[in-house]
């Protein structure tokens, strides 16, 4: 019965076109009331509680390094590296964009601004190049999703924050699984760009890579400094923002002069507002989380899921194709707020790794942002691309598809996540 009162009202408030923040207060009122335990102070308390943690100072800094990052002129060297890279090849831009978007996904962890990014950039070069705009803009928008995954993903730092799992660890196991999604989609595009009909590109070059590279070492360096930070010990995830703030603006206003100081006001304001909604999301969602504890919610779970805890790989499969469907009506982080309570006491039931199930976890509601209706990132690119969210849906197919069959070859083949992490830890 409690189930059905936190989804009904949950389903409820958001079929009323409630906001998801308010749809979670919402539930977590029907909980207390359902309880017989409503009160506002407890309301307020678990409201404050939820976003009074270190941690999640990661979130708006790593933000502003983003914001920064774009108005410095760092994300637009990142693709003049990689064009003088790859530039050449047959659907040249298509690689490109996906070096672009690791990169550029690699210093602010967010799949919404990276995606705008380098959309803005790359859209209008292969739209005269010729490239097929929607398959372009598919491809574009399947590229920004590694920013979930690799670190610093904010995604992460929610989920290790609700879960209680070690940030550090998350964000270094999402190392090899991010490379291996941008690889995936490099062999996609590859079959994808042999139908292209393309204009001839400019041909290698070393002296014009050697130039771009030498203009973009700042850019390159600064997922070095991150990770690298981490990896020594020099600095935690929170501590790797500030550095990321401060190494973005230093780069952009006095290395490469584009970050005007008039210009800082309003990416501030603009990181703050970012950054509010999704701490004031993680807020209301904590207090359905307490709730859920409290009306032992993730013990019924974990009884529907009795049959699977046996056998960690068909529990894995179960609660993907879970997420999925679920991942299809939310967005990644209430997904991940709302599920996160719920699902982790079955994982440590199973004894399946939690660093290991996060990084699944959170690729999995990454791929979220790529299936209609929600599909977040597949509307940031169409209105970027100018094209109808229709065509880049049908542009992205081939990229969404494949990034799943990787995400169950993660759940046959869970090794090819542990043992990098283990390595890099």
């Amino acid at each position: 019965m409690t189930i059905f009162v936190f989804v009904g009202s949950l389903l409820g408030a958001m079929s009323l076109g409630m906001p998801i923040a308010f749809a979670l207060l919402a539930s977590g009122v029907a909980l207390m009331l359902h309880l017989g335990s409503f009160d506002t102070q407890i309301l307020a308390q678990n409201m404050l509680e939820g976003v009074n943690n270190y941690p999640l100072m990661a979130v708006p800094f790593f933000m502003l390094a983003g914001e920064l990052m774009n108005a410095g002129g760092l994300s637009r060297r990142i693709v003049r590296v990689a064009d003088a890279a790859v530039g050449h090849v047959r659907g040249g831009l298509g690689y490109v964009a996906i070096i672009a978007a690791t990169v550029v996904a690699s210093i602010s962890g967010s799949a919404v601004a990276d995606t705008a990014a380098v959309a803005a950039l790359l859209i209008p070069m292969m739209r005269n190049a010729g490239y097929n705009v929607p398959r372009a803009a598919g491809l574009i928008a399947a590229g920004g999703i590694i920013a979930p995954v690799i670190p610093p993903s904010i995604a992460i730092v929610v989920f290790g924050v609700v879960a209680q799992v070690s940030i550090t660890k998350l964000f270094l196991a999402g190392i090899a699984p991010g490379a291996m999604m941008a690889l995936t989609l490099a062999v996609t595009w590859h079959f994808c760009a042999r139908k292209e009909k393309l204009a001839p590109t400019e041909p290698f070059n070393v002296r014009r890579l050697g130039r771009a590279a030498l203009d973009g070492v700042w850019a390159l360096v600064l997922p070095v400094v991150i990770i690298g930070g981490m990896k020594i010990g020099a600095f935690t995830p929170t501590e790797a923002a500030v550095v990321a703030v401060v190494y973005a603006m230093v780069a952009g206003r006095f290395v490469y002069g584009e970050l005007k100081l008039r210009a800082l006001p309003e990416l501030i304001v603009t990181a703050a507002k970012t950054s509010s909604t999704v701490l004031f999301l993680v807020a209301c969602a904590l207090v359905s989380a307490w709730l859920i504890t409290i009306a032992n919610i993730p013990a019924q779970v974990t009884d529907l899921l009795e049959p699977f805890i046996d056998n960690k790989i068909l529990l894995m499969f179960v609660i993907m194709v879970l997420v999925i469907v679920v991942g299809t009506a939310l967005d990644l982080m209430p997904t991940v707020l709302i599920m996160t309570p719920i699902l982790m006491p079955v994982i440590t039931k199973a004894g399946i790794d939690p660093v290991y199930f996060g990084v699944m976890f959170v690729l999995n509601n990454a791929i979220g942002l790529l299936t209609p209706p929600v599909g977040t990132v597949l509307n940031v690119v169409a209105g970027t691309s100018r094209c109808s969210l229709d065509s880049v849906i049908g542009g992205v197919w081939p990229f969404l598809l494949s990034l799943t069959a990787l995400m169950f070859l993660f759940v046959l083949f869970p090794q090819l996540i542990l043992v990098p992490a283990a390595w890099l830890h």
